[in-house]
C-alpha cells in the first residue's frame, strides 16, 4: 500500500486559487494570450510572478494567495495581484473574465498550454478534455491531523449544494442557455478522476484507493485526483473545489469566509467528540445535481432522514450557527455577504437577465467583465 503522509497545519490556515478566462476586448471571445501575460508579469511585476499560474489552456490564468490567516488577508493578497495583472491585460487588449463558463466560445479554437502533463491529460481524455472551457475557485483550509481529514470532508459534502448554488455562474454554453445554473459542475465531472469524492472511513482506506489508482495507471501523482473536495496532504489542507468561477471580490470573499467557517466548525465539533453527520453517496449526488440545475431555487436534502428544504432557507440557519466561528476567524463582515447573495441573486441569474434584456451574448461577457471593477 502507498503510504501518504499528511503534513498537518498547526492553524486553520487559508489559501485561495481564482481562475480567470482571458477575453478579447473587441470581440468578447476567448483569447489564447496567457503566455504573453505571463511574460509581462515576469518583466513588470516580478514580485507577483509566483502568484499568477498557468492552466491547461492558454486562455486561462490562475491567481493564487500565499498561506493566509483569514479571509481579509486572503482577499487583500488577491487584490494586490489583480492590481498588478490588470494593467498588463489592458496592454494586451484582453479582460479578466471570472464566470464558470463563457457564453459562446468554441472549444475547437482554443490552444493548449505546453507541457507533458497537459498533453497527457488531453491524450487520455480526448473530446471531453478538449471541452473543458471552465473556470472555478479553489479554497484550501489547514487541518492539524490526517485523522480529521476524511470525517470533515464527508460532513462538508452536506453543504455542497449551498456552496454551488451561491457560486453558480455558468448557465450558458456554446451560444445556448443550458437550463443549468452551473453547467461547469456537470462538465467537469466527465473527466475520469473528477467529480464527487469517494467517502472513506479511515486514512488507510484512502491510501488503499490511491494504491489501486497508481497500480492500474489511472494516476501517476496524487494531484491527478481532481475531486470537487479533496485532501491536499503535502499542504496539510482540505481543498474545496466546488465553486464556479466568481465574478467579483465581494461575492468571492463571502464564499471564502463560508468555507473557512464551515471547515473550522466541523473541526471543532470533531475535537469535541461529536460524530460528524454524513449522508449516503446517492443523496450527495442528487444534491449536486439539484444545485447545478436549479441554483438558489434548489430544494436540497439535509440529512439521512431525507429531510428537504429550500437551500436559501437552510442557509439562514447555517449562517446563524456559524456566527461565533466567523467572529473567531475575523470574517464577520464577509460571512454576512452570503445572505446578501441569497437575497439579491447570483451570477447565473444576472447573466440570464442581461441576455433577456439584450438578446446579445457579447453583452453577457461585458456584464461579467464589468463586475470585476
Amino acid at each position: 500500500m502507498t503510504p501518504i503522509e499528511f503534513d498537518g497545519s498547526p492553524t486553520p490556515s487559508l489559501g485561495v486559487e481564482w481562475e480567470f478566462a482571458l477575453t478579447d476586448k473587441v470581440s468578447g471571445d476567448l483569447s489564447n494570450s496567457a503566455a504573453d501575460l505571463f511574460a509581462l508579469v515576469s518583466e513588470r511585476v516580478p514580485d507577483r510572478r509566483g502568484k499568477v499560474h498557468k492552466e491547461l489552456l492558454r486562455n486561462t490564468v490562475e491567481i493564487v494567495t500565499g498561506v493566509c490567516r483569514d479571509t481579509p488577508e486572503a482577499i487583500a493578497d488577491l487584490s494586490a495581484t489583480l492590481d498588478g495583472v490588470r494593467g498588463l491585460t489592458e496592454e494586451l487588449g484582453v479582460d479578466l473574465y471570472g464566470a464558470g463558463t463563457h457564453p459562446f466560445a468554441e472549444w475547437s479554437t482554443q490552444l493548449r498550454t505546453e507541457g507533458h502533463r497537459y498533453a497527457e491529460l488531453i491524450e487520455r481524455t480526448q473530446w471531453w478534455g478538449r471541452q473543458m472551457l471552465i473556470w472555478g475557485v479553489h479554497v484550501h483550509v489547514g487541518i492539524s491531523h490526517r485523522d480529521k481529514v476524511l470525517p470533515i470532508l464527508g460532513a462538508l459534502l452536506n453543504y455542497y449544494p449551498h456552496l454551488l448554488a451561491l457560486s453558480a455562474s455558468s448557465p450558458m454554453w456554446a451560444g445556448q442557455d443550458t437550463g443549468y445554473a452551473s453547467n461547469r459542475a456537470m462538465m467537469f465531472q466527465q473527466l475520469p478522476t473528477a467529480g464527487l469524492p469517494f467517502q472513506f472511513g479511515t486514512w488507510a482506506e484512502f491510501e488503499g484507493f490511491v494504491t489501486d489508482q497508481m497500480t492500474t495507471g489511472i494516476i501517476d501523482h496524487l494531484n491527478e485526483i481532481r475531486w470537487d473536495i479533496r485532501p491536499s496532504p503535502h499542504l496539510g489542507t482540505i481543498e474545496v473545489r466546488v465553486c464556479d468561477g466568481m465574478t467579483n471580490l465581494g461575492e468571492l470573499s463571502a464564499l471564502v469566509a463560508l468555507i473557512h467557517c464551515l471547515v473550522v466548525d466541523l473541526d471543532r465539533r470533531l475535537e469535541a467528540g461529536e460524530d460528524l453527520p454524513q449522508m449516503a453517496p446517492w443523496l450527495v449526488q442528487e444534491n449536486k445535481w439539484r444545485a447545478a440545475r436549479y441554483g438558489l431555487d434548489a430544494i436540497v436534502i439535509l440529512d439521512s432522514d431525507c429531510t428537504e428544504r429550500l437551500v436559501t432557507d437552510d442557509l439562514a440557519d447555517v449562517l446563524a450557527r456559524l456566527a461565533p466561528v466567523a467572529h473567531d476567524l475575523n470574517c464577520v463582515d464577509e460571512l454576512s455577504r452570503v445572505a446578501d447573495i441569497a437575497a439579491r441573486g447570483t451570477s447565473y441569474q444576472r447573466q440570464r437577465e442581461v441576455y433577456r434584456r439584450t438578446g446579445d451574448l457579447r453583452a453577457v461577457v461585458n456584464s461579467v467583465v464589468g463586475e470585476l471593477e
